[in-house]
């Protein structure tokens, strides 16, 4: 039976999304297939074995929980897992076949984690370094996308060490993009420091907010239409899933949205015609293969209503697998329970092992 290292938490704006991610996945794991070894990554960054509730993990709580201990993974290749220590003041080493990372944002999702991953020599479900990375930054996407011909939505972008020109910043996104628009992070996910400017007043609390979360920031033109959503799995040949849409109770898909209020409307499949729904799921193959992804990913669309464009908003190389996420959602409507999703993620990354 192969032992699976599972990690959560992490130092992240979305550290209690990854605790809730993992609090659902855990227990779906098989376990007449796989041995878990459950680790926790505290918002201080103190990494801790976890063997309690899963209620504990939640409401990220388990940190509190008296079965924690302090547990690295080593980079050591001969370990090949985590080293933990005990309170007796003895070290154990702890082999794991493989681990999935259910570690959303930024110092898990963006490379870093995926790095010491394969300096380790360990097998990890998603990305690899470079396509996590490149997927983060919205702004090396965008680029990449713009080079390939892949309809985004015009944006321009400004750095914290440029700050003192937000004034000409504004002047080109009134321009170019005009109002409304969405100023974002470039590094973040679940729509953490994305605010919607109808003004300049709103556009400069907008990027004071972004920058809050990031160095780089991100002003987009408004797309009005549809908010499509397409679940794309595998390595060298992916399939797209078929597609969902997000009817958003609120002005946009923020974070409140997705996991607190819980008013937006999910229509699986989406509300499109067999024709488009054909376009957008080629595109989020061919943008998931240019960006080099690998695993896993969620590529996300704004269907213009006025045009019927598609225009690709973004990828998440670890999209959130929560009870109401969309990832895991519309793998079922493609016929892959839940369980059988995890277990192809994970042997989807023993395929990868000759990259290690």
């Amino acid at each position: 039976m192969k032992k699976i290292g599972v990690l959560f938490g992490g130092v992240s704006s979305e550290h209690a999304v990854s605790c809730l991610s993992a609090a659902s996945i855990i227990p779906n794991i098989p376990r007449n297939k796989y041995d878990l070894v459950l680790v926790g990554i505290t918002k201080d960054g103190r990494w801790l074995r976890f063997s309690g509730d899963m209620d504990a993990l939640a409401n990220d709580t388990w940190d509190q929980d008296p079965s924690c201990v302090p547990c690295i993974l080593s980079p050591d290749r001969a370990t090949h897992g985590f080293v933990q220590m005990n309170p007796d003041g003895t070290a154990e080493s702890i082999y794991v076949d493989a681990v999935f990372p259910v570690l959303h944002g930024k110092n898990g999702e963006d490379g870093t984690m995926q790095g010491l991953f394969m300096l380790a020599g360990i097998p990890f479900v998603g990305c690899d370094l470079l396509a996590s990375a490149v997927c983060m930054d919205k702004t090396v996407t965008d680029m990449l996308l713009d080079y390939h011909g892949i309809r985004r939505a015009e944006w321009r972008f400004i750095t914290k060490a440029n700050k003192d020109k937000v004034d000409a910043f504004a002047d080109e996104c009134e321009k170019a993009l005009g109002y409304p628009m969405f100023v974002k992070p470039a590094n973040a996910g679940s729509s953490i420091g994305v605010s919607k400017a109808r003004n300049r007043e709103e556009f400069f609390a907008a990027v004071e907010e972004a920058f809050r979360h990031d160095a780089k920031v991100i002003a987009e033109r408004e797309i009005v239409g549809q908010e499509i959503e397409c679940a794309v799995l595998g390595n060298d040949e992916p399939t797209a899933s078929v597609l969902g849409e997000i009817a958003s109770g609120a002005d946009f898909y923020d974070y409140d949205d997705k996991y607190i209020n819980d008013v937006s409307e999910l229509f699986i499949p989406a509300r499109v015609s067999e024709e488009k729904s054909d376009e957008i799921r080629k595109i989020a193959v061919e943008a998931y293969k240019v960006l080099g992804c690998t695993g896993l990913s969620r590529v996300d669309f704004l269907l213009e209503k006025a045009t019927g464009i598609p225009y690709l908003n973004e990828l998440n190389t670890l999209p959130g697998f929560t009870s109401i996420s969309m990832y895991p959602k519309l793998c079922d409507a493609s016929g892959i329970v839940y369980p059988d999703l995890l277990s192809k993620l994970i042997e989807l990354s023993f395929e990868r092992t000759e990259e290690i």
